[in-house]
């Protein structure tokens, strides 16, 4: 069977709903809006095609699930029918943000065009949570802008790598169109000192899920460009993504230590 089809998504969300869990969004979970059960948050980084982002918004509405969905500022990115869709849906729409990239490392000038870009973003639906861009090939972190600044001054409520706990939430994330991509993740990383499960495709997730060994509380990380059933853009979407493996392992392996 084929991975990173819009089928084996379905299956996937289909086995979680089924095993009992809950839906909850970025910011319902900054809000302490869940209850103490099993949950899931489903988070999006809509990088790029953005209909694919739509698509799996339409697919998740149509089970009663909401979800939250990050874009970033640039056209392949950035829609304002399908954010204002994606909210209408009842999911979550916030900033995925790369200021820092953009600004080549200053933090000031960086923090001048957060605040630009987050009032484009609210001038089109409501804002409350970011989410930073990985910028795997940048040489500078966009996280780093808040070691000087605070997004809690704009009525950001949360930031998924500073606001979560994940020695009590499992992380799961396709960077590298893989589930256990962590060599492959340039800063697409958590820090826990949980020692989580490990799985490499969605099928063995989903085994987990059906035998009730997956863990109670997680937040995946999805790719929607990743995903897709037509052959053609599937094989496609393979191919270039082992190409940035491999460059993301050149890259890991010349990164500096900080100290």
């Amino acid at each position: 069977m084929r991975d990173f089809t819009i089928n084996i998504y379905r299956q996937l969300l289909s086995a979680l709903k089924e095993s009992g869990y809950s839906f909850i969004r970025f910011e319902d979970y900054c809000r302490g809006n869940f209850d103490s059960g099993q949950w899931v948050i489903l988070r999006h980084d809509v990088d790029a095609r953005k209909f694919n982002s739509l698509a799996f918004a339409q697919i998740q509405s149509k089970l009663g699930i909401r979800g939250t969905y990050y874009f970033r500022v640039v056209p392949e990115s950035f829609d304002v029918e399908v954010m204002q869709e994606i909210h209408h849906l009842g999911h979550e729409v916030g900033y995925h943000y790369e200021d820092m990239d953009w600004a080549k490392g200053s933090r000031q000038k960086a923090y001048r065009m957060f605040i630009d870009h987050l009032k484009q973003f609210r001038e089109v639906v409501p804002i409350s949570t970011i989410c930073m861009h990985g910028s795997p090939r940048s040489s500078f972190d966009n996280k780093d802008v808040w070691l000087e600044y605070n997004y809690r001054d704009h009525g950001i409520i949360g930031e998924p790598y500073f606001d979560v706990d994940f020695d009590e939430v499992f992380y799961m994330t396709d960077t590298g169109r893989r589930w256990d991509g962590h060599k492959v993740s340039v800063r697409d990383a958590i820090n826990t000192n949980v020692h989580w499960p490990s799985y490499h495709n969605t099928q063995e997730i989903i085994y987990a899920i059906h035998a009730g060994s997956f863990p109670r509380k997680v937040m995946f990380n999805f790719h929607p460009q990743r995903w897709d059933n037509n052959y053609w853009h599937w094989t496609k979407e393979l191919l270039t993504q082992n190409v940035k493996n491999q460059i993301k392992r050149i890259i890991i392996s010349r990164q500096v230590p900080k100290i």
